[in-house]
């Protein structure tokens, strides 16, 4: 077998099933290298289910809700949304097909290693790695703050205001949240598998009934269609109007993140190499359709954009449900959007932990030989999800400051995007003629998607402000331990069985 027929299975054979045998997905795990740890209990609604849930699009847009207000106002709310939708789409486009060809728990590093240059292959390898792992972290814990904002919220208007939660109390929610999401992380496949069918079921069915309360409730208040979709209002304090709205993308940037999540579980998942390319275009799309239905909503249902940035509520949201639902309505919806914000954050740790073990697995990461354990009654790697809790309590601390919880979110976003545009670039260059498609593949298009891809992650990351902080020092600790040590002993993803399907642990793919 060539080195390029190594890159991805002839998918020949199991192009005929709706749904391959699972022998046919051990199989095409093991021409990659590695050999079936996991149970494949993620069928391909469940996976779906997986990939949308990880962007709980209605509690995502309440918990960014404060960008497109400031950055636009209405304009920055609809449009804000919409433009990057088409870019992103871009990005996952191109994602799902190196997914397709190589569906591995290593994702996009492991991708990066396949498409790069032989000499520059461990390096491309690492650097990816590196970046998808602090885009991973951070939004776990990005995700867990903002639902323990949520709470706080939901604290205020009970209390009528008298209870106003501190950034101590704030912060010890969070870690009541990271304990929960350990616990919830570290069950079985097929638990996880179960409850994401819950998730999607209370996801879509909250954005929906957001939707319908905030245009029906609203009333006589409801601005018009003109004024909702182009009255436009700088709040930013910058001069330069086009810079301002840019900052409005921040939203649904933020928002869209995760959907690599179908390459991370798709050890776990039947006919991975079909399930998981839709699984990502599936649940982006239908995020970025229901997140735009639910920001149109809340445009015309915004009376003032003014009176939502004075509140003296944690979220601006918050405020704009209280002002049309009344206390009682909007502790209703605010409570399914607080749970809608719980299990997102599962979701994202059982992602980020799939991360961690796959990592450790190429002894990657200080004591790879803990991360990558897996727990002999779950069959998960219950060692890496309570690293990610760990490291997500400790970027918490962050929030004890605004401007660095902005900028962690932020970091989240760069950290992710830069490892998903990596391999991406890597497929349009020097891997142009590496990679053997799957059954998704782009074709012909695969070129000007690409570049479209990797032109926007540019885009985006040049303008990013305090967050490119913290991915800076990720990044230096990364090439210093490189150039220090790494070099030395990390040779890119390690084959850890044999041509004849036996434990082969250390050797290089």
């Amino acid at each position: 077998m060539s080195k390029q027929e190594k890159v991805s299975v002839d998918t020949a054979s199991i192009k005929n099933y709706p749904t391959p045998p699972r022998d046919a997905d051990d199989k095409l795990l093991a021409e990659l290298g590695y050999k079936a740890e996991f149970k494949r209990e993620f069928s391909m609604i469940e996976t779906i289910a997986f990939a949308f849930s990880i962007m709980g699009v209605v509690a995502s847009v309440s918990s960014t809700f404060s960008f497109p207000l400031v950055s636009g106002g209405h304009v920055g709310m609809v449009w804000g949304w919409l433009i990057p939708c088409f870019f992103v789409m871009a990005v996952a486009s191109s994602m799902a097909e190196l997914v397709s060809s190589m569906p591995t728990s290593a994702g996009l590093y492991y991708f990066s290693a396949k498409l790069a240059p032989p000499k520059y292959s461990a390096l491309a390898s690492w650097i990816t790695g590196w970046a998808n792992i602090t885009g991973q972290v951070t939004l776990v814990c990005s995700i867990d703050f903002t639902c323990a904002q949520m709470i706080a919220t939901a604290i205020a208007v009970s209390s009528d205001g008298a209870m106003i939660v501190s950034s101590g109390a704030t912060y010890g929610i969070l870690l009541a949240i990271l304990f929960a999401h350990g616990l919830v992380c570290s069950a079985a496949t097929n638990i996880l598998a179960r409850l994401n069918l819950f998730y999607v079921i209370l996801n879509v069915g909250t954005t929906i009934a957001a939707i319908i309360a905030l245009l029906v409730c609203s009333g006589g208040n409801r601005v018009s269609t003109n004024e909702a979709f182009t009255m436009f209002e700088n709040n930013t304090g910058w001069s330069n109007n086009g810079w301002a709205f840019l900052l409005a993308f921040t939203a649904p940037m933020w928002t869209l993140t995760g959907y690599d999540s179908a390459a991370h579980i798709s050890e776990e998942v039947a006919g991975a190499q079909r399930t998981a390319p839709i699984a990502i275009l599936v649940g982006v799309f239908g995020t970025q359709a229901l997140g735009w239905l639910l920001l149109i909503a809340c445009s015309f249902a915004t009376a003032s954009v003014a009176s939502l940035l004075t509140s003296a509520l944690p979220l601006p949201m918050g405020q704009l449900f209280l002002d049309v639902l009344g206390k009682r309505g909007m502790l209703v919806i605010w409570c399914f959007i607080i749970v809608v914000q719980f299990v997102t954050g599962a979701a994202q740790g059982v992602d980020a932990s799939r991360v961690i073990f796959a990592f450790a697995r190429d002894n990657a990461l200080p004591g790879s030989r803990w991360w990558k354990r897996i727990n002999r009654r779950t069959q998960t790697p219950v060692n890496a999800v309570w690293l990610v809790m760990v490291s997500a309590a400790v970027c918490g601390l962050l929030g004890f400051s605004a401007a660095a919880l902005t900028s962690l979110a932020g970091a989240s976003v760069i950290g992710l995007y830069v490892s998903y545009a990596t391999p991406i670039f890597l497929r349009i260059t020097s891997g142009r003629d590496k990679l053997v498609p799957g059954t998704f593949s782009l074709g012909r298009w695969y070129m000007p998607i690409g570049i479209i891809a990797v032109a926007w992650v540019s885009f985006i990351v040049d303008g990013a402000d305090y967050a490119v902080v913290i991915i800076m020092g990720v990044f230096i600790f990364a090439s210093i331990s490189w150039v220090v040590s790494a070099h030395k002993w990390f040779h890119g993803p390690i084959k850890n069985i044999d041509d004849l399907g036996s434990s082969s642990e250390g050797k290089e793919l």
